[in-house]
């Protein structure tokens, strides 16, 4: 039985569909998504990765910043489990990390030195073709239930689902296109996350939460909102700490 209620499961699903609307903005969407699959799958942080225009993945979204460092430590070594559900379209999980060390070398020591122990790696698929993985690191070793692997993959479909509404409401433009546009766009709002985090001295996961609901409350794109603080971020004053 997984440990969200079936009430909480129904606004989850509402809550992302109701995004894939005109001009949805499918950074902050992505985002949603991988903060809603962290809820699910308790105690556990989820990222989201994407292959450019080359086949090469690219972090995209995450619930939390150790996330994205673990999407990133697997991308520069080539190997994880990210990789090999994108390779091979299939689920990849492991519920004890500390015994996969022959299988990523280079990834497990660095994942279990960070408290991470299980992991699951959903493909992102848009009919035979896999654009992607979300990927579940779990701080326990311990193997998520049946209903929980489910409902995270019904999100990673979700996130597919996202990418191809895109596709379709640029009137013909190329997917490749549309995923490069994404991945160039989560440049930017990195650049906006660390420029905001050293000005206020917060973390880049509170400069991030700062910056999604700026752009929520002015009705702007998040990538709008982080091109004018990487532009100007002296025009952004809403954005300063109260105190500051």
């Amino acid at each position: 039985m997984t440990a969200v209620s079936p009430e909480r499961l129904a606004k989850i699903f509402v809550e992302i569909s109701d995004t894939l609307v005109d001009e949805f903005d499918l950074i902050d969407l992505l985002h949603t998504l991988t903060c809603r699959a962290a809820e699910v799958a308790a105690s556990s942080i989820v990222g989201l990765v994407l292959a450019d225009h080359y086949g090469k993945l690219q972090f995209v979204a995450a619930s939390r910043e150790e996330a994205r460092i673990l999407e990133l430590l697997q991308i520069q070594n080539d190997e994880g489990p990210c990789l090999d559900a994108f390779r091979t379209g299939a689920l990849v999980a492991d519920t004890n990390l500390r015994d996969a060390s022959g299988r990523w070398p280079r990834f497990v020591p660095h994942a279990v030195g960070a408290g991470i122990h299980s992991v699951y790696a959903f493909p992102l698929r848009l009919r035979a073709q896999v654009i992607g993985a979300l990927n579940v690191f779990g701080a326990a070793a311990s193997r998520l239930q049946n209903e929980d692997v489910s409902i995270v993959q019904a999100m990673a479909d979700l996130a597919s689902i996202a990418i191809l509404h895109e596709r379709a409401m640029s009137r013909g433009e190329e997917l490749t296109a549309q995923l490069q546009h994404a991945l160039n766009s989560r440049v930017t709002i990195e650049q906006a996350k660390g420029a905001i985090a050293q000005r206020e001295g917060i973390t880049v996961d509170e400069a991030f939460v700062r910056m999604r609901h700026h752009a929520r409350s002015t009705n702007q794109r998040l990538l709008d909102v982080a091109r004018t603080v990487v532009n100007d971020i002296a025009s952004v004053p809403e954005l300063r700490t109260s105190d500051s």
